[in-house]
């Protein structure tokens, strides 16, 4: 289990994804990031790529609401981020959940 999580619920998203061209990575943060996560722990993720929008993001999640997940997921657009601290938060704890074009 990586990041607390089942091998096919990162499967099913990573899967989400890839129907997405415009995502190039995904990077996960927070308390799964860190390894301090609970049994009912959020999943953070943020996403970077080229023309990343609100609308996709609400496709992405439409997507993701499909699999019927027990999680609660909070995915954001990382240029889209205005407070500095989760920025940095981000970038000191956060590790790659999905790079397009891995496996």
């Amino acid at each position: 289990m990586k990041f607390g999580l089942r091998d096919e619920v990162i499967s099913s998203l990573k899967n989400v994804f890839t129907h997405f061209s415009q995502i190039d990575e995904v990077i996960i943060y927070g308390s799964r990031a860190k390894g301090t996560q609970n049994k009912g722990s959020d999943i953070d993720l943020t996403l970077f790529g080229k023309d990343l929008d609100l609308e996709l993001l609400y496709k992405l999640q439409d997507k993701i609401e499909e699999l019927n997940l027990i999680y609660i997921l909070d995915i954001s657009i990382y240029k889209q981020i205005d407070n500095q601290n989760l920025k940095d938060h981000i970038k000191r704890v956060g590790k790659i959940f999905y790079k397009k074009g891995s496996k």
